[in-house]
């Protein structure tokens, strides 16, 4: 596909190295020289420098040949200006990322109007992502295919896990349910599961499982798996405003401390079932006077990273309950996956995934086969969902005669809305959707995991 990005920022530069990955043909406009420049060299795209809302500079860009135009740029209204000259010069479909809340109600109104094929909003998409592990808590990510029907969840294991010691095939003898064990992270490695790797104190495992399996597997392992009751949240901007609605709608109550005390205001009218606190976080006196011990939930949500790490570790030495940070830069991933945070959230990254699973639909109906892609391990390990459409050298054959490329699991089917964990026995036929694990990044299509 012919993809053009406007806007060379975290999210473009995370959209570009995502897509590009993937074989997309991409172009990076923005006005500032240095991002066009250092974007283009290290992925070897195509670059332009100007403002990616003219015409003129469109067509430099060859809009007219493109399949997609994204507009990623620091500006809502310069974003849609951006999607309505391409869609008129090009007739190609276009996304826009748009962030101010009075916009969220209008986003009907932009997709028939305007004819934008869709509008991301990452504070919103933070929200809802916070919202899905707080109704989960013990999961530190979920991730959704086959429209919600099927889960992969992360979880890491606790000193008192009864999985500790049993090896991965043992969980079907043993427990007796029927999920499939995905991956496993130790020590900054990541292993695509077999059957004979023992479990050890601090792992964080990734099942696939349907929603009730999964939950019958928790019960059974003794982890809990009831939605929190209530949440702390540090910080009253957008995402926290949005995640408080999600909350109180689904009967968890919330706690808002913010130090600026119009935004207060602002909260208290815009939220009248939250508690809204007037005060600064970093005074742990404050915390701990607003139950900070008794939060089933503490959510850090300060635009300043290094803050919301500082609260939440105090927070991890005072109480029980999930945590969730946001984090917006990644350049030290390792460090703080290192701290045990539990969950962590990025806006930008969930923004860059969220329009990189819109593309590959657009090239689902264009002749590819696939659906969903989410990373597992950063860089390591990605689960890839395709729709088997057409006959294809893997359909009909029994699992266990497929030639597989090491470090590939087929961990789940689903047909006519039945979830089968594979066994060497079973076998893919046309109209299954498949869901695959491997440390191949960049698969394209089913077949590509074979030798």
């Amino acid at each position: 596909m012919n993809i053009i990005i406007v806007g060379g920022g975290k999210v473009g530069k995370a959209l570009t190295e995502q897509l590009n990955e993937e074989g997309n043909s991409i172009t990076i406009i923005d006005i500032v020289p240095e991002k066009v420049e250092y974007i283009s060299n290290r992925y070897d795209v195509m670059g332009i420098v100007g403002n990616g809302a003219t015409h003129e500079i469109q067509q430099q860009a060859g809009i007219v040949t493109a399949d997609l135009l994204i507009a990623v740029t620091a500006s809502d209204e310069l974003n849609l200006l951006c999607c309505l000259i391409a869609k008129k010069a090009g007739n190609c479909k276009t996304i826009a990322r748009v962030r101010n809340p009075e916009y969220n109600s209008e986003v009907e109104y932009f997709k028939e109007m305007l004819g934008i094929a869709m509008l991301i909003n990452p504070e919103y998409a933070s929200a809802t992502e916070i919202s899905r592990v707080l109704r989960f808590p013990s999961a530190i990510k979920i991730d959704t295919f086959a429209k919600g029907k099927i889960e992969l969840l992360k979880f890491r294991l606790l000193e008192n896990s009864p999985l500790i010691h049993h090896s991965v095939k043992e969980i079907a003898t043993d427990f007796h349910c029927d999920v499939l064990v995905c991956t496993i992270e130790r020590d900054r490695q990541a292993f695509i599961a077999n059957g004979n790797f023992i479990f050890e104190k601090d792992d964080i495992i990734s099942i696939i499982a349907t929603p009730k399996n999964a939950s019958y597997f928790f019960k059974k392992i003794k982890i809990k798996t009831q939605q929190v009751n209530n949440a702390m949240i540090i910080g009253g901007g957008s995402i926290a405003y949005y995640l408080s609605k999600i909350l109180l709608k689904s009967g968890i109550s919330v706690k808002i401390i913010e130090k600026n005390e119009k935004r207060c205001e602002e909260l208290s009218i815009l939220l009248p079932e939250a508690t809204i606190i007037h005060g600064d976080a970093s005074d742990q006196e404050i915390l701990m006077e607003e139950g900070l011990e008794k939060a089933g939930a503490f959510v850090a949500l300060t635009n300043m990273d290094e803050e919301n790490i500082l609260f939440s570790l105090f927070a991890k030495s005072k109480m029980s309950g999930k945590l969730v940070t946001k984090i917006n830069r990644t350049d030290f991933d390792e460090v703080i996956q290192s701290m045990n945070l539990d969950s962590i959230v990025n806006p930008k990254s969930l923004t860059a995934e969220y329009i990189a699973l819109f593309v590959r639909a657009m090239k689902n109906s264009m002749g590819s086969n696939m659906e969903t892609l989410y990373t597992i391990i950063k860089g390591k390990v990605e689960a890839s969902e395709f729709k088997i459409r057409t006959n294809s050298r893997i359909a009909g054959v029994p699992l266990e005669q497929l030639k597989l490329k090491d470090n590939v699991l087929i961990a789940g089917i689903m047909r006519e809305n039945n979830m089968i964990i594979p066994r060497g026995h079973d076998k893919i036929e046309i109209g299954d959707s498949v869901i695959v694990v491997s440390t191949h990044l960049g698969l394209h299509d089913i077949c590509d995991i074979l030798e």
